[in-house]
């Protein structure tokens, strides 16, 4: 499948080192004026070359090809196109009769008895720049109904920031290279992959995830519930490999008096729970506090040392550093964590006829 979403969807197509990205987004809700400038933002945030450990350079300009007039949304698709600049199809050559370690190599010539060599196609993460640009319009549309959303590294490797999800200062999670709100932990974060980087090594993280301002009602009560929709985005973005809300795993570790989330009154006399173990949602649908998620990604797979692999005929082979690969995604990844949770949430809100 190359569309996500039920009401409001995304359809992408285009390889790592094709001649562009493309995609159709269906389902925009009309009259929202969208901030190109806004787009342009979220766009950086992911771009190849912004990050630390970063290689590739792309501007990822995004090219508005339908949908809209005089920058507002009429409810028609809209067409995006996002080209292709800083290609190197040569790079991959040595890697076409080997399977990488790790990779979809294997997996994608099992499947189809042929693949994209070069960078992977469209098992690259260059795919996630077109997720990047819908969740961008979602954000938009998001916040007319009062609903943000936000994402920031927590970990990296072994170096973690202290806390959970309560007090992060939004405001801070882009005043340094890994997108992490806690200074101290920032710093520590980026000497890690320093020395990854400096072995040849590769490392993976987690990427914190908080929807606030989403009203109570929004999910299904049986096969979509909204945690399981959020864990299909989640799950479908590179290199994830895990994924929880609420208190997650954690919760399994502690008796039920101390995961109950009892209800009070704020001061307006809305529900609220004193505690927030549950991440916002219970029996699927979501109860008026922050949703909140993890999203664990593994270390890229590429290693700049040699690494010992086989062929296409099963021989063993010898893969010899090459190219240009990320030592560590997880900074870049906030951006895609952030899109497929608006994504996610707009199309849920749209199913629930809450808009």
């Amino acid at each position: 499948m190359n569309t996500f979403g039920h009401l409001f969807t995304l359809t992408t197509a285009g390889e790592s080192h094709g001649e562009a990205l493309t995609a159709i987004v269906d389902g925009m809700p009309a009259g929202i004026r969208i901030d190109r400038d806004e787009l342009a933002l979220q766009m950086a945030r992911r771009a190849p070359g912004t990050g630390i450990g970063s290689t590739r350079r792309e501007p990822d300009r995004v090219r508005l090809l339908s949908g809209l007039r005089d920058d507002v949304t009429i409810g028609t698709p809209i067409a995006l196109l996002i080209e292709n600049s800083d290609v190197r199809p040569g790079d991959y050559s040595h890697l076409k009769h080997t399977f990488r370690p790790s990779h979809a190599d294997y997996t994608y010539q099992a499947k189809y008895g042929i693949r994209a060599v070069e960078g992977g196609g469209r098992a690259s993460a260059r795919e996630t720049a077109l997720r990047v640009a819908a969740g961008a319009l979602a954000m938009q549309a998001l916040a007319k109904r009062g609903v943000s959303v936000h994402a920031y590294t927590s970990q990296i490797g072994r170096v973690s920031m202290p806390g959970g999800y309560e007090g992060v200062d939004y405001d801070a999670i882009y005043t340094n290279a890994v997108y992490c709100p806690d200074a101290d932990a920032a710093d520590r974060m980026i000497a890690e992959i320093e020395s990854a980087r400096a072995a040849g090594d590769t490392l993976g993280g987690i990427v914190n995830c908080i929807i606030d301002g989403l009203p109570a009602g929004i999910g299904e009560p049986v096969y979509d519930k909204l945690q399981a929709m959020l864990a299909s985005a989640m799950m479908s973005i590179n290199a994830a490999h895990g994924f929880e809300y609420g208190m997650g795993f954690a919760g399994a570790a502690m008796r039920g008096s101390e995961a109950l989330d009892k209800w009070t009154t704020d001061d307006c006399g809305r529900l609220r729970t004193v505690t927030n173990h549950s991440g916002g949602i219970q029996g699927g649908i979501s109860n008026g506090m922050p949703v909140t998620m993890r999203v664990a990604f593994k270390p890229v797979a590429t290693l700049m040392r040699p690494v010992e692999s086989v062929n296409l005929h099963g021989e063993s082979v010898t893969i010899e550093p090459h190219g240009r690969h990320d030592c560590c995604v997880v900074p870049r990844a906030v951006a895609v964590v952030r899109a497929m949770a608006a994504i996610t949430t707009l199309d849920a809100i749209l199913m629930a006829g809450k808009w």
